[in-house]
């Protein structure tokens, strides 16, 4: 996929991912739906493809949840430099769109981040501050249940991807209610890609 990107289109990215920050409350990964939104269907700068591979390929690593925010910044400007036969431009790009994307991602949410832990530890017996931290759990579990809608979504929701569905729920339940290390399931999951299950 090659897309056009001029100065103000890197700026927008810097920007989307400047605001998602401050809206990424229980990880990056909660801002997946927005994130989709956006540079798949409204600016078109990824495809449906590149940007579950980009989580999938990040979340399978070891290292940072945050991950995946580089890596669809890397294939934006894959996408921006012409793709992989673009030489040094595609480099270039590359390297531009994960630094705009992680800066973006990083920056505000860090700052606050900081900020705020130091002013709740020191208030940490008022009533409010614990109220908020227990009001925040329900939030996160509803931003993480509309990732994985949107991520199982783009696989289609027609009856032939069934057991795609089936997959994802048995294995959200497992997660929930055991304590299976995650390898595990990704090693199944793989397992049944490769017998063509799913």
């Amino acid at each position: 996929m090659i897309v056009q990107m001029h100065a103000t289109d890197w700026l927008n990215l810097l920007a989307h991912f400047l605001s998602l920050s401050l809206l990424s409350i229980g990880g990056a990964i909660t801002t997946v739906p927005e994130m989709h939104r956006r540079l798949v269907e409204h600016q078109q700068w990824l495809t449906d493809g590149q940007f579950n591979a980009s989580i999938a390929l990040a979340q399978a690593a070891p290292g940072p949840n945050v991950l995946f925010v580089a890596l669809l910044g890397w294939n934006i400007g894959l996408n921006a430099g012409h793709g992989m036969g673009g030489g040094w431009l595609t480099w270039g790009c590359g390297l531009l769109g994960m630094l705009l994307a992680m800066l973006g991602i990083l920056l505000p949410s860090t700052t606050l981040t900081f900020a705020a832990s130091r002013w709740g530890h020191r208030n940490r017996d008022l009533r409010g501050v614990r109220a908020f931290k227990q009001g925040m759990a329900p939030v996160v579990v509803a931003l993480l249940a509309a990732t994985g809608w949107v991520m199982t979504a783009a696989h289609g929701a027609d009856l032939k991807h069934a057991p795609l569905w089936l997959l994802t729920a048995v294995v959200a339940l497992v997660v929930w209610r055991t304590r299976l290390h995650l390898l595990w399931l990704l090693a199944a999951g793989a397992l049944a890609g490769a017998l063509g299950w799913v």
